[in-house]
């Protein structure tokens, strides 16, 4: 095991969503790993490293709101971006009046998790360089204890971002709201874990200054218990399946 980081994340709302529901977004009752990994690269990320959440802790009532919001139907075309960039005729625009639909959503309100991590060299790109996890270490510590990031950090979604990260030497379980721990051992059932992408974060023309990455992907499944407030991932990432 790499390096670890304890935080302590917030935001006023959270959708992790569930993908057996094709239109309608509804969260699961906690996060997923994935969308936490997703968070933490927002902070910091490089090629040569790669985050493994280890323990999850719900410290507020899982606690549901309804809402409706508005979505494009449609992703910008990369042909017509490429088309753009050489100076030939392509719209790379999405028009929202035009392509707009409004979706129902079931999302979580008044987050707080506490978020266990650690980071492990993917040995891409440096992988000889001389203490390249201290340095890595020192980078995300640093980050984390002054707030930076390179985009706004999300929780499942971008249109939730994170009220606030705090870098913590150890969890407070007192803090634990009663309603979660009177929940006891909650059986959470089967979960996505993470998309997994088949060029593992590597470009298929092992071309650094001009990759090309491989789209094709799938979701990866785990099935976690909740105790007490508290999701142990690392246990339960034993069992994953496609």
């Amino acid at each position: 095991m790499g390096y670890g980081f304890k935080i302590i994340v917030e935001g006023d709302y959270a959708c992790f969503t569930r993908p057996e529901f094709k239109v309608e977004r509804v969260s699961y009752d906690v996060p997923v790993p994935g969308a936490l990994e997703g968070m933490l690269k927002s902070v910091y990320w490089k090629p040569a490293i790669r985050y493994v959440i280890d323990r999850i802790i719900v410290f507020q009532p899982v606690s549901f709101i309804n809402i409706r919001r508005n979505e494009v139907k449609e992703k910008i075309v990369y042909s017509a971006v490429k088309s753009q960039m050489k100076g030939k005729d392509g719209d790379p625009c999405i028009y929202t009046s035009e392509s707009r639909s409004q979706r129902a959503a079931m999302v979580l309100k008044d987050v707080r998790y506490g978020i266990e991590f650690h980071f492990e060299l993917t040995g891409l790109r440096n992988e000889e360089e001389p203490e390249a996890e201290k340095k890595h270490f020192n980078i995300i510590k640093r980050r984390l204890e002054k707030g930076q990031y390179f985009r706004t950090p999300c929780l499942g979604c971008s249109e939730f971002p994170v009220r606030k990260i705090m870098l913590v030497d150890e969890f407070d379980e007192s803090m634990i709201h009663d309603s979660v721990i009177a929940r006891g051992d909650v059986d959470l059932g089967f979960m996505s874990y993470k998309v997994m992408f088949q060029d593992q974060g590597k470009p298929l023309n092992n071309d650094w200054d001009h990759p090309e990455f491989s789209d094709r992907a799938s979701t990866v499944y785990y099935r976690p218990h909740m105790i007490n407030g508290v999701i142990d991932v690392q246990k339960y990432r034993e069992g994953l399946k496609c």
